[in-house]
């Protein structure tokens, strides 16, 4: 056997050669001691951190069986991972991580007349959830991360979820276990001691009067081995005492599960009580009607409008029947029981999502206090008996306060088991031992009220330790006396369960940089900190749920790939391990972290989509701009970072139509695409022969000189397109250059609505005699003097109706425009972005005085870099948050400015999606209210085109592209009938719509001005 070094790892890089290779040769799977597949397994969803020496993928159990005698041969530790959601830190390891996830993810057989599937430990819950559903059944535990979570990570900690009330803890379920020990034999685990190792019963009988009287009677008993399943009158059930093991008896292969009968309809009632302590007093009282769940929550956790009875606290009780109506009368029973002053019944499958998609995403939500402090987990998971939950929570409100911490919690009411996220300091030696203090004192406070340290997610390193506060000294002797029967090398993810860590070492934040990094972006929300920023990914995975998860964007490019380094939480692995450099050591030169971020689409929607709001585009954005400061960028970031430049140089030049030729010419094209860095798969889009801003000053000049015209011959009246309300329309680089057509289009839907349309001013001032004569013949009768040619005009005009301050240079000069610098921010190319912005903030000067300007902007990607980058960017330009504040869509500038304007009824089935960036940042009520009041019909869908702006053009990236769009976009497209309007207001969607899809999408503005009667403007 090897040497070992100081944590149990090889002392030499010889020894770890010889182990990489020994894995190589043995393993079919995939083996990999890269710094990139390291850095994604030091942390799973816990405090804890810890560096493995290397991934392996294996394919079956032979691989598992192969692994072990290769690690066991070098004294090298195992840990079996799943999803990585472990909030106990038993997911990590200094060994070998196994991932099941790659290849031993199925789903073997499922008997819908036995209710049995055969599961391999990868399988995500929600795939086997999908496949038990059209036999009516279920698997009965489902923790919040449902959608992500393993069956093997679940049997590891005995998971159980909101649904345990109804049908128990995941050791309930579990029939058979297919598992391979430390010493690499295979075991098939059952009843009557069915697959026990040598030692295990002779250890259990020699100690019945122990195990009889040993633990809590608790539904959540999680904590510690559960030994008393081996007890003759239960059956000896060793495949159940397994459950809850952490990896630490043996490795899982195989499961044979139970599954349950599925209501086939369910009521969820929300009862609404004074405070969270209220709520945990009336939850045991609810248990006789037999719900099937019984969740509290907390105001703090719940987000802003979102339509729950008036209440400081509530309970979420979710009831089963036959059909609605029964299901909705057991419901209406238990709250006449509640007798709660308010409540609300929701029978509607997708209402109930809505509001179990607020509990679920509280594990995330709650590591942000109200102040946007940190919590973190550790203590989150107690559970005591249900009768005793109120005064537990009395206690424990006061423990806190002691200690001058904070937490809101929430959970398993029914099932006395609480979820608390804490505003722990764990960055400081101080804080850490105010942790420690906490935990210790806590833990003596759970078991004075007849608790277990863990309802849930199980001990690993977080609680492991003051296990004997729990069981004392005696019964945490047995279970050693287990492990080592189970276990004798200690091999199997040593220090969990027993001969624990100590709960504060191996703590994530303590490799991380103590003072803020240098950085570009404000980050307004983490205190101007970039690692207070990156800690913001606790782990929770949402990122990895699928579309049908109802994940909305969040995350395009791992559904594409499957591959966490692809995740926003692999991502911010990467970035906090780029922080730590200890496994990631370039910093900002990272070639690991840039590979990462390579395949993320921008498309901001983990911004809103993660319960903690990380927002990996900003964070790719400061690293390209660290990772290539001073040195060659690659070429796309040239070609299309800076594509403003280029198309406002093809429009000086007048040679729109030349360049349009020339890219026609396939060897000519070729040549600039390769030149460019752009995908040789992609067409070049074709450039505008005629600006929008051209356009609108030729419209302006000939409306002009016909005012004049008509003022002359004695005819007085209203200047065409002035009226009501004014409004800038912002002319954004894909509508100036690409796509006219839409500005025009929203330009004359907007003066239908009967407003004053306006662009944004530039730096130069050119009149042409039929403006001048304009503004001397608008000046008369001004209350003041307005002077001729200063751009700006004061006083009634016309029928009276006042003029705000318009900057007519807008209509004619060519030089230095507005631009929310979207492209330099994608490329990372944050100095450019910034000195664009501020000439912005400059030419918009005249508008920000005005407290009332409405800036609006037609394409989203645009619009959210306005409302988000900019103030990012700028924060100590007061001018950069009024601009930002500014900022509306088409459908919001409608809604705010002609509130009673009618549009044409189309009366059409509308398919398409919601841009990423309208969903992430800007929302998409006002254009929902909009379609229905235009009688389009139907819903969008989720998810990101796969273009996003230069990402789809570049080299490399197609074949993600292509994937990102074909998983919502294209099949809902050419599934639409003849007569749909296909919906697609950003000019990336529109380009892969019709590349991709031959479909050409059109711009809300655009299907509305084409339904407009004939005589509008």
């Amino acid at each position: 056997m090897t040497d070992l070094g100081e944590q149990g790892t090889p002392a030499s890089a010889a020894d770890l050669a010889g182990l990489r290779t020994g894995l190589e040769r043995a393993v079919r799977g995939e083996v990999a001691f890269d710094a990139t597949a390291r850095a994604l397994t030091t942390m799973d969803a816990s405090n804890y951190r810890r560096v493995p020496l290397g991934v392996v993928s294996p394919r079956d159990a032979d691989d598992v069986a192969a692994a072990l005698a290769v690690c066991r041969a070098h004294g090298v530790p195992v840990v079996p991972r799943g999803g990585g959601t472990s909030i106990a830190g038993q997911a990590t390891g200094t060994g070998i991580v196994l991932d099941f996830t790659r290849h031993m993810n199925r789903i073997v057989s499922l008997d819908p007349g036995a209710r049995t599937a055969v599961v391999q430990p990868g399988v995500v819950l929600d795939r086997l959830q999908d496949a038990a559903a059209p036999h009516g059944l279920r698997f009965g535990p489902d923790p919040s991360t449902h959608s992500r979570c393993t069956l093997g990570g679940m049997i590891g900690n005995n998971s159980c979820g909101s649904h345990s009330v109804a049908w128990g803890t995941t050791a309930d379920s579990v029939r058979e276990l297919s598992v391979v020990t430390g010493h690499g034999a295979a075991v098939r685990l059952g009843q009557d001691w069915a697959g026990a190792p040598d030692g295990l019963r002779a250890l259990v009988e020699g100690e019945l009067a122990r195990l009889r009287t040993g633990f809590p009677d608790l539904p959540r008993r999680i904590s510690g081995y559960a030994l008393d399943a081996l007890l003759p009158e239960k059956g000896a059930d060793v495949a159940r005492a397994f459950c809850g093991s952490e990896g630490t008896w043996g490795v899982l292969t195989e499961a044979v599960v139970g599954l349950v009968e599925a209501p086939h309809a369910r009521a969820l009632a929300v009862l609404a009580y004074p405070d969270e302590s209220a709520a945990a007093e009336a939850a045991a009282g609810l248990l006789p009607h037999r719900p099937l769940t019984v969740e509290g929550m907390a105001a703090d956790l719940v987000p802003a409008g979102a339509g729950l009875p008036r209440g400081g606290a509530w309970l979420f009780v979710e009831t089963g029947g036959a059909s609605e109506a029964e299901a909705r009368a057991r419901a209406d029973t238990i709250v006449r029981a509640a007798d709660v002053t308010d409540a609300l019944v929701v029978t509607d499958p997708a209402g109930q999502r809505a509001l179990w998609r607020i509990r679920e995403d509280a594990s995330g939500t709650a590591t942000r206090m109200p102040d946007g402090s940190e919590a973190w987990p550790g203590w989150e998971d107690c559970a005591v008996p249900p009768a005793r939950l109120g005064g537990y929570l009395r206690d424990f409100r006061g423990l806190l306060s002691a200690h001058g911490l904070r937490g809101t919690p929430y959970g398993h009411f029914g099932d006395g088991c609480i979820h608390v996220r804490i505003d722990f300091d764990l960055m400081s030696s101080e804080g850490v031992a105010r942790f420690r203090r906490f935990s210790e004192e806590l833990a003596a406070l759970v078991v004075s009220h007849g608790g277990s340290l863990s309802g849930e997610h199980g001990d690993g390193q977080a609680r492991a330790e003051l296990l004997p506060t729990m069981y004392g000294a005696e019964m945490v002797g047995l279970f050693e006396r287990a492990k080592g029967i189970w276990d004798p090398d200690d091999l199997l993810n040593p220090g969990m369960l027993v001969r624990p860590h100590r709960l504060d070492e191996n703590l994530r934040f303590a490799v991380l940089p103590r003072k803020p990094v240098d950085v570009v972006f404000g980050y307004p929300a983490d205190g101007g900190d970039f690692s207070a920023a990156v800690r913001r990914c606790v782990g929770v995975a949402k990122c990895r749920a699928p579309m049908s998860a109802g994940t909305g964007v969040m995350c395009p490019s791992f559904r594409a790939t499957g591959e966490e380094e692809h995740s926003t939480r692999g991502r911010a692995r990467l970035l906090h391990e780029m922080l730590a450099g200890e496994v990631v050591t370039d910093g900002w030169r990272s070639t690991e972290v840039r590979d990462a971020l390579d395949l993320c689409l921008s498309c901001k929607g983990c911004k809103s989509d993660c319960p903690v709001g990380v927002d990996m585009a900003t964070y790719k954005a400061e690293f390209l701009h660290h990772h290539y400061e001073g040195r060659r960028r690659p070429a796309a970031h040239y070609a299309m970072g800076w594509l403003p430049v280029w198309l406002a140089a093809v429009t000086r030049t007048h040679s729109a139509r030349l360049v349009n030729a020339l890219a026609s010419v396939r060897p000519l094209a070729a040549l600039a695409k390769r030149l460019g860095g752009i995908a040789p798969e992609r067409e070049i889009p074709r450039v505008a022969r005629e600006t929008f801003s051209g356009w609108w000053r030729r419209r302006f000049k000939e409306r002009a000189r016909a005012f004049v015209r008509d003022a002359r011959r004695g005819q007085r009246g209203a200047f065409p397109g002035l009226g009501g309300d004014a409004v800038v329309l912002w002319p954004d680089t894909f509508t100036e250059y690409l796509s006219p057509s839409v500005g025009k289009a929203a330009v004359r839907v907007l003066e239908a609505a009967g407003l004053t349309v306006m662009l944004p001013p530039t730096i130069r001032m050119r009149f042409g005699p039929a403006l001048e004569g304009l503004a001397a013949y608008l000046a008369e009768g001004a209350s003041d003097e307005a002077p001729v040619g200063d751009g700006k005009l004061h006083g009634p005009i016309g029928d009276g109706v006042p003029l705000r301050p318009i900057a007519f240079n807008t209509l004619l000069s060519r030089r230095q425009r507005v631009c929310c610098g979207l492209t330099y921010v994608s490329t990372g190319q944050l100095d450019r972005a910034r000195a664009v912005l501020r000439r912005t903030l400059d030419l918009m000067g005249p508008y920000l005085l005005m407290d009332d300007t409405s800036v609006v902007v037609l394409e989203p990607s645009c619009a959210a870099a306005l409302r988000t980058d900019l103030p990012e960017l700028l924060p100590d330009d007061p001018r950069a948050a009024r601009l930002a504040a500014a900022v509306l869509t088409f459908a919001e500038a409608l809604e705010r400015h002609a509130p009673h304007w009618t549009p044409p009824r189309l009366d059409r089935p509308a398919v398409g999606q919601t841009h990423c960036h309208q969903h992430a940042v800007l929302g998409d009520a006002a254009d929902r209210r909009l379609r229905e009041a235009a009688g389009l019909t139907g819903t969008l869908t989720g998810g990101c085109c796969g273009l996003a702006g230069n990402f789809g053009f570049e080299k490399g990236h197609y074949e993600v592209s292509r994937a990102c769009a074909e998983e919502q976009l294209l099949p809902a497209v050419r599934a639409a009938t003849d007569d749909a309007v296909i919906l697609a207001d950003g000019f990336s969607c529109r380009t892969q719509l019709e590349q991709l899809a031959g479909r050409r999408g059109r711009h809300l503005a655009e299907v509305l001005a084409e339904a407009l009667p004939e005589g509008h403007p």
